[in-house]
């Protein structure tokens, strides 16, 4: 692509490349120059104009970001997503329900490699969105770029996002009572669900001992078991834990590095999961426990390296509610 001004009798056909402000009209910028537009810049008494000319093999910038776009995800209704049509050389993608989003992170870096012209910017890995949430835009910086650059961009970037719905429907809260009764929990575990289309389907309280707990855990209703204890979980061997083991169930981790949101363990009772909420989850802050409540409601297994992962980013704002701050006030 070649860039610059040039006389007004070689401007037709190519790409306006700044606003022009004229009497009565407006020529924009990315704007195909046509003869009547030319014609109108003499009447105002200019003899040249800042274009962009495509040389033979470049691709125009709302094609080449629609190519891009529609490599990245081949189809959009399977994925989830809403693609827009391109326009000034950028495509947008939303969400079209809650769920997490699914990122190859290296094939979409490896498509921002090609060409400094290309560009792709997405959410982060396993970003909670809802309807409307924009995921993602491909713009293409120039008025055009090279073919071979907006194939190989394509190629690598190939189904490369797509978003993966909430699949759990209703979840159960229990929390103990070491006699203080069951704290604020309800409310901000009510929201939480709510914003990823579950259903709150039951909330018991029974006292903080490892019988009762593990008794409400097999009774419980919901595609997923949620515990909030009344005393914080400060081992594998505690009540928590103890009382998913007990309902016949498995604990597979105790404790994450992100902050706050440390005093986490994950397990499953038969085929459903169970997640120990750390106590900063009465809070509606965000905290370690939303990053691994949504991955589960999407269906997502997280492992031991899912969580350990976590930590390079897991420094989140403190809560101002916290007992036990990380530095004295």
């Amino acid at each position: 692509m070649r860039f610059g001004p040039v006389p007004l009798d070689a401007a037709e056909g190519a790409v306006m490349a700044h606003s022009l402000q004229l009497e009565g009209q407006r020529l924009r910028k990315g704007r195909v120059l046509s003869a009547e537009d030319v014609a109108a810049m003499a009447a105002a008494g200019l003899d040249e104009v800042i274009v962009a000319r495509l040389d033979e093999g470049d691709i125009g910038e709302d094609a080449a970001a629609g190519r891009i776009a529609q490599a990245m995800v081949p189809d959009p209704d399977a994925a989830h997503l809403r693609m827009t049509a391109a326009k000034t050389g950028r495509v947008n993608l939303y969400a079209t329900m809650p769920g997490v989003l699914a990122l190859d992170v290296a094939a979409i870096e490896a498509a921002n490699r090609v060409d400094p012209m290309v560009t792709v910017a997405t959410l982060p890995p396993f970003a909670r969105c809802v309807e409307k949430t924009m995921t993602a835009t491909v713009k293409i910086i120039s008025y055009g770029v090279a073919e071979p650059a907006v194939a190989r961009a394509a190629e690598l970037i190939a189904g490369a996002m797509r978003l993966r719905p909430v699949v759990l429907k209703t979840a159960t809260l229990i929390q103990t009572d070491i006699g203080g009764g069951p704290g604020k929990g309800e409310k901000p575990m009510r929201a939480r669900l709510e914003a990823l289309g579950m259903d709150l389907v039951g909330v018991e309280t029974v006292p903080h001992r490892t019988a009762p707990l593990s008794e409400a855990v097999a009774a419980a209703d919901g595609d997923l078991v949620l515990i909030l204890t009344a005393s914080a979980t400060s081992d594998p061997g505690d009540v928590g834990p103890e009382a998913v083991r007990a309902a016949g169930g498995d604990v597979t981790r105790f404790g994450m590095p992100v902050d706050p949101g440390n005093l986490l363990f994950l397990g499953h009772q038969g085929r459903r999961p169970v997640i120990g909420l750390p106590g900063c989850a009465r809070s509606p802050a965000l905290n370690g426990a939303d990053w691994v409540l949504e991955r589960v409601a999407c269906g997502l297994d997280v492992s031991d390296a899912d969580i350990a992962a976590m930590g390079v980013g897991g420094l989140l704002k403190e809560s101002p509610a916290r007992p036990h701050p990380r530095e004295k006030r």
